[in-house]
């Protein structure tokens, strides 16, 4: 399935074939090699139902928050790697702050949109690609709740240096010109959440280890 600039897809968060977290992203561009999306001010998270999920109280970290807020991010994504890889910008000015690589299942798509499970470890890489490593001790608390297995955490652990690694040495594999991306009037206006998204089959995401 291919989309068009302009179409609203939604992107989830799933854990064990269940959705967990669900937001509507506008596509900006989508090739063989790469799908960029857009998420606007206001962008409204849904979360899925039940009080089971891997975390410390049960529900999705982001329980509670009705949209996104703050300049809207753009979000860089191969098929097959695992990560993406996010703009940000700041207020006022639209400054450009640097890029935010999100550690995570590869993509697959589906019928309303694209399917990935955060896996904790971030990267913070600035403008002049200098990378830090965020959020490493997360990756273990979430091992220990049951997010994924201690195998997996070692993975993402060393997926997460690798790819330091590489953007160190090698620099960043994306076209740098999207900091300097400007949103559309047409979409940054607040797209909605498709209803239904939470009955919408969702991927199982088996065997991390195996797609690192």
């Amino acid at each position: 399935m291919t989309w068009t600039p302009g179409d609203v897809i939604v992107r989830r968060e799933v854990w064990r074939g269940r959705p967990w977290l669900a937001n509507p992203l506008y596509v900006v561009q989508d090739t063989d090699d790469l799908l960029v999306l857009y998420q606007p001010e206001g962008s409204p998270f849904g979360f899925g139902t039940g009080d089971d999920w891997p975390t410390s109280d049960g529900r999705h970290p982001y329980h509670g928050r009705t949209g996104w807020v703050g300049e809207g991010p753009l979000g860089l994504h191969r098929p097959g790697d695992p990560y993406a890889v996010w703009a940000y910008w700041g207020r006022p000015g639209r400054v450009f702050l640097g890029w935010y690589v999100n550690i995570q299942a590869p993509l697959e798509r589906t019928s309303i949109g694209i399917d990935s499970l955060d896996l904790e470890l971030d990267l913070l890489v600035s403008p002049e690609l200098d990378v830090f490593v965020k959020d490493e001790e997360h990756v273990d608390k979430s091992a220990a709740l049951g997010r994924f297995t201690t195998t997996e955490a070692t993975a993402i652990h060393a997926a997460g240096a690798r790819l330091k690694d590489q953007i160190e040495s090698d620099g960043a594999w994306w076209d740098q010109a999207w900091s300097t991306w400007l949103p559309p009037a047409e979409l940054c206006e607040v797209p909605t959440l498709v209803e239904g998204w939470e009955h919408v089959s969702g991927s199982v995401f088996s065997d991390l280890v195996g797609r690192f």
